[in-house]
């Protein structure tokens, strides 16, 4: 593993902040700049702290702390998906992408659990 390009976790994410991306601007006008910047920056955020933690990947504990940061963010994504899906969406709900936020979330969890017990520093 070379890059963090080679984790799946980074691709999943990277793909999914696409979605997000383009299904806020669905959003009406005046969510734009309220819970669609905010669900922007969470989504893009895993993305980044994938990156970040493993470009500090020779301190077993920083990259640790970024991928708890990035499940984190997968949280807080999760959690503003619903929020729209509630508001936005009860027509034609977006439960496949909050889904696979959700198996987003548990790989990431188990990625934290393999770098805890087998990254060598």
């Amino acid at each position: 593993m070379n890059s963090y390009r080679d984790l799946d976790i980074y691709n999943s994410a990277f793909s999914l902040a696409l979605d997000v991306h383009y299904l806020t601007m669905k959003l009406p006008k005046y969510e734009l700049y309220e819970q669609g910047s905010q669900i922007r920056r969470s989504s893009k955020s895993i993305k980044n702290n994938i990156a970040e933690g493993f470009g500090r990947r020779r301190y077993k504990a920083e990259f640790i702390r970024f991928l708890i940061f990035a499940h984190a963010s997968c949280d807080e994504t999760v959690s503003q998906l619903n929020m729209i899906n509630e508001l936005y969406f009860k027509e034609n709900p977006i439960t496949d992408l909050i889904n696979k936020y959700e198996t987003l979330s548990k790989k990431i969890n188990k990625y934290i659990q393999y770098v805890e017990k087998n990254w060598k520093t």
